[in-house]
């Protein structure tokens, strides 16, 4: 059991190895256990927990991407919730579907779908699918901590490659060496493309940041490997904060490009919903030197708020900040050579085990 700390700024509690300090309030739950009136209670505060999985027979896997800015067509998640405790993470909100908090509850109650597979199966012998790309991800880390045991992703790239169905990969965690050759096999066809997210060069703000990730160096290994596999492979240099990760920009593509990423993407730092009060609570218990300005900042690029739901607008920000973010990345983009090339899925091979077998 991991205990919390006192924060030396507040004195409050921190819980050592999550990102999230707090669980605010599900707006969706008329009634729940809140803390309130804190001043009243000599220890507000509970043991951390170690994390506990939810096992879900789920009625559907793969759904449509309506963001038009985001990127994909299709997703799935095999899991719901993620230990790696990333503060800034949208998916957080989501959480609140299943009765739970967004906050430490989004890190420690994971929910895995454990059909999964036959889910992705069912939905590819579906005669009305037209085949597109499906991103792994889409939501919360398809290998996070917990895919080491329940090996559903895993799974998923072999239904994948059985249908020879095209599949983009997210992640920020290492694990996904384990199943370079069957990436390997699918990029032979180009049925795959991998994007890494690096963050930051910084250990210490890693891990208050993404506490449970892996590091920068091993992110880095991740990309160099895939990538001398003959895998295509890119980073996603996300979100960038003002004031704690900006600065960055140069050397995190330069480092991303001398492992062999050919593409890479952005997006700023945007808190919507509950991710505003578990962001704000972060931010001052671990920079309170800087979080007046660091919030102010992310205030400066959605409009005097610090969250901007407008598609074409929301993931890159407006006015003077987010401005020179984005003259920034297309600077060092174009003087590393990434995303020169231009990557395609190849739709054209997918094919339904056994179909044949109907003609007799």
């Amino acid at each position: 059991m991991t205990l919390p700390f006192s924060d030396n700024a507040s004195g409050n509690p921190y819980y050592k190895g999550r990102g999230a300090q707090v669980n605010p309030k599900n707006k969706y739950l008329a009634a729940e256990y809140a803390q309130e009136h804190p001043e009243g209670i000599d220890e507000w505060w509970q043991a951390d927990v170690p994390t506990q999985i939810f096992e879900e027979h789920s009625k559907t896997l793969v759904n449509k991407v309506e963001s038009p800015d985001v990127g994909m067509w299709y997703s799935m998640n095999p899991y719901q919730g993620c230990e790696h405790g990333c503060i800034y993470c949208y998916a957080r909100n989501t959480h609140q579907y299943w009765g739970f908090s967004a906050g430490l509850d989004f890190e420690r109650k994971i929910i895995a779908k454990n059909n999964a597979p036959e889910l992705l199966k069912k939905f590819l012998n579906n005669k009305n699918w037209v085949p597109k790309p499906i991103s792994l991800s889409g939501n919360t880390d398809c290998y996070q901590p917990l895919e080491r045991k329940m090996w559903l992703t895993r799974q998923l790239l072999e239904v994948a490659w059985e249908y020879r169905q095209p599949v983009g990969i997210i992640t920020k965690n290492a694990l996904v060496l384990r199943d370079k050759y069957i990436l390997q096999k699918m990029a032979e066809h180009n049925l795959v493309c991998v994007y890494v997210s690096l963050t930051t060069l910084q250990e210490d703000l890693r891990q208050k940041m993404e506490p449970r990730t892996a590091t920068a160096a091993q992110r880095l290994k991740v990309v160099r490997e895939l990538s001398e596999l003959g895998i295509p492979v890119g980073v996603m240099t996300a979100p960038i904060i003002p004031g704690l990760n900006d600065h960055e920009i140069p050397r995190l593509l330069e480092q991303a490009s001398e492992n062999g990423a050919k593409f890479a993407g952005y997006t700023v730092v945007r808190l919507n919903d509950a991710v505003k009060i578990i962001f704000n609570d972060w931010l001052y218990k671990n920079f309170p030197d800087r979080a007046d300005k660091v919030w102010h900042l992310v205030e400066s690029m959605h409009g005097g708020k610090v969250n901007d739901s407008d598609f074409g607008r929301r993931m890159r920000g407006e006015g003077n900040i987010a401005e020179l973010i984005r003259q920034q990345f297309r600077l060092q983009t174009k003087r590393l050579g990434i995303n020169q090339e231009k990557f395609e899925f190849n739709t054209e091979l997918f094919q339904r085990p056994n179909s044949q077998l109907k003609l007799f």
